[in-house]
């Protein structure tokens, strides 16, 4: 590994943050699924979540190769298991939908370690889904659609949330240890060995 790959490597470790993530609840077109994981990346999210319940979805965990190298892609088989697991985390479920009671995502506290639960391309999200958030969110809309792309969406919530987290200083950083999972990715991406000493 070259010093400068090696540098890399830190830098980007440094601004790792595990307080958000995004929860696609069956997002099933690869294109779809493959822009979410990448706008994760770019952001600095280091884990995304995704309730597929069949073993046809579950293939999309090996789209966006490149951007899988370096975020997690957690599965889960129902929307339930996956809300519990965020909150068992300390983690503010919010849910992508447009009601009475959805504010806007700007308005957000994202002091707080955040979930953004994203719809499906085909149904949107479901009432479970809804019912199990702690609050729904809007991007507002001035023109004739009511609705995002969901990976556009994503992208929305997450470039937000990352402006909040620098301005406030709030972004727990990824711990150290996560250091050695990435030098073995790299290197087996290298075909090289690699050694933690």
């Amino acid at each position: 590994m070259t010093p400068d790959r090696y540098q890399r490597i830190q830098s980007v470790l440094a601004t790792r943050q595990i307080d958000l993530t995004v929860c696609m609840e069956e997002v099933h077109k690869p294109n779809n699924v493959s822009a979410i994981v990448r706008t994760a990346d770019a952001v600095g999210i280091h884990k995304v979540h995704a309730v597929w319940p069949d073993d046809k979805m579950r293939m999309l965990s090996h789209t966006s190769a490149g951007a899988r190298n370096w975020v997690e892609l957690e599965t889960h088989d129902t929307m339930v298991d996956a809300v519990q697991h965020l909150k068992s985390q300390g983690m503010q479920v919010l849910a992508t939908n447009l009601s009475d009671t959805a504010i806007d995502f700007r308005e957000v506290d994202y002091t707080k370690p955040t979930a953004i639960i994203l719809g499906g391309e085909k149904n949107g999200i479901t009432q479970e889904a809804l019912n199990l958030a702690d609050q729904d969110i809007i991007i507002p809309m001035v023109g004739m659609v009511q609705s995002l792309n969901v990976s556009v969406a994503s992208a929305s919530f997450c470039m937000k949330h990352n402006a909040s987290a620098k301005t406030q200083a709030c972004t727990t950083k990824q711990p150290p240890s996560y250091l050695t999972k990435w030098y073995t990715v790299f290197c087996l991406n290298a075909a090289i060995q690699y050694s933690p000493k």
